[in-house]
């Protein structure tokens, strides 16, 4: 199972940019994809989730109403559009495989993702 971002860079506080994850080796259409970020020196904190069927998703607190997630099954893609972006958004963002269901905040525990992409780095000047 292979999950590559790409999409990270530099940007200026305010701006926008959009993460893409493709994924292979996987049935897609059978897992919830999932973003999370870390920051130096911080704990890897959950960033969003869509699940595989009906497109549902979950935000964590920091994020609600700036980022979007999304999928293409037919590309095997998740994508995490990220808008009005903060110099606290700044870290690696890693892309995440579950293939088990989970909601609200059960949706927010790494440990329960199955597989993980190497991370690409946004960083957000102010």
């Amino acid at each position: 199972v292979q999950l590559v971002e790409s999409g990270g860079g530099l940007v200026q506080a305010g701006g926008s940019l959009r993460l893409s994850c493709a994924a292979s080796g996987l049935t897609f259409s059978r897992y919830r994809m999932g973003w999370f970020r870390q920051a130096p020196g911080k704990e890897r904190d959950f960033v969003a989730v869509i699940s595989w069927s009906d497109g549902s998703t979950y935000y964590g607190d920091s994020v609600k109403g700036r980022f979007t997630i999304s999928r293409d099954n037919a590309k095997n893609t998740v994508y995490l559009q990220m808008n009005s972006l903060k110099p606290e958004d700044t870290a690696v963002y890693y892309c995440a495989a579950r293939g088990t269901y989970c909601s609200g905040y059960g949706c927010h525990v790494g440990t329960t993702y199955d597989y993980w992409g190497q991370g690409t780095q946004v960083t957000v000047s102010s």
